[in-house]
């Protein structure tokens, strides 16, 4: 959509494992436009991604395309590295057969891992403590090892830190399959009733309120800075590594509170264990991005919280039943 809104054709291949084609209807309904084509296959099955390669001339590549639930990974090692490293591996190689060379990779903030107190910047060393983050962790290594060795390559690695919020229309927000794993879809689900109480993982961490900390940015301030990426491919040759983030860190019991008073409804909540792979806290310094490229992050916690609801109450049940578009292409 943002992309749509600058000018850019779009070209998206997705597998679903994780989302819905539902989305699409309503990204072109804000946008105004269409997508250009979209593809369902998996990005590990070259043959079929290399077709799509071979029927749209493609520019860069935003590649966002993994598994993404650190304490599911804890239990699946094989089928995070088989997916996030192996799918970026088999997407490096086809954009190389095609002659493409920009890339902008979704990276996460989860590679510090427990990294110590202290805002996290660019230049703290990477401590990954679960297989999602290591598999972010590798797939960063060989992207730098790609652009030492092949020049043409332009790598924007992003490192982002917990995105949250939805669109302010509220047709675009997080709808995940199954029980939800990240914070922001339980607390909605909780306060609109559809779930008794929150669940918080860990009360006994070494934070003032006892629960996990986290730098929290609206998802809509991640995917500007997508865009606004796409812009600054050609600043320089290489591999740069920028973190996103409010540089804030908010604790699960924040956020509970946080969300109750913008929206006015309580949040009941239980404690219980820490999850497998979570750390104390993770929180930014995001200040490199705003000095090469002048763009930060304008919306707060309470806009994340707002907007969330906003696409709670639109759609209680997600996007079951909502409008689609016509049906995914297949490449030959």
């Amino acid at each position: 959509m943002e992309l749509l809104d600058h000018g850019y054709e779009v070209i998206v291949v997705d597998d679903y494992t994780n989302s819905t084609p539902q989305v699409f209807a309503r990204v072109e309904r804000i946008a105004g436009r269409f997508v250009g084509a979209v593809y369902e296959l998996d990005i590990r099955d070259r043959r079929a991604l290399s077709a799509v390669f071979d029927r749209h001339p493609v520019d860069a590549v935003m590649h966002f395309a993994a598994l993404k639930s650190a304490s599911r990974s804890t239990g699946t090692p094989i089928e995070y590295y088989d997916t996030n490293v192996g799918g970026t591996t088999a997407l490096l190689r086809t954009m190389h057969e095609h002659g493409v060379h920009r890339l902008v990779f979704s990276s996460s903030g989860s590679v510090y891992g427990d990294a110590g107190g202290g805002l996290l910047d660019e230049t703290t060393p990477a401590r990954p403590a679960n297989p999602y983050a290591a598999s972010k962790w590798l797939c960063e290594q060989i992207l730098a090892d790609v652009c030492r060795r092949c020049p043409e390559y332009t790598v924007l690695c992003l490192r982002y830190f917990n995105p949250t919020g939805a669109h302010a229309s509220g047709l675009l927000g997080e709808d995940p399959l199954g029980v939800p794993e990240n914070l922001m879809p339980n607390v909605a689900r909780v306060a609109d009733g559809r779930r008794e109480r929150l669940r918080v993982f860990g009360g006994d961490y070494p934070t003032p309120d006892g629960t996990a900390i986290r730098d929290y940015i609206h998802v809509m301030d991640t995917v500007e800075a997508h865009r606004v990426a796409l812009d600054h491919l050609v600043d320089a040759p290489g591999m740069r590594v920028f973190n996103l983030g409010l540089g804030q860190g908010s604790s699960v019991l924040d956020v509970v509170a946080v969300f109750a008073e913008t929206v006015g409804r309580p949040v009941p909540y239980e404690i219980g264990p820490r999850r497998p792979g979570d750390v104390a806290a993770l929180v930014s310094d995001a200040s490199a991005v705003t000095r090469a490229w002048g763009w930060r992050p304008t919306r707060d916690l309470a806009d994340m919280c707002r907007d969330a609801w906003r696409f709670q109450q639109l759609n209680p049940h997600g996007y079951a039943g909502a409008a689609r578009r016509p049906n995914s292409e297949h490449p030959e």
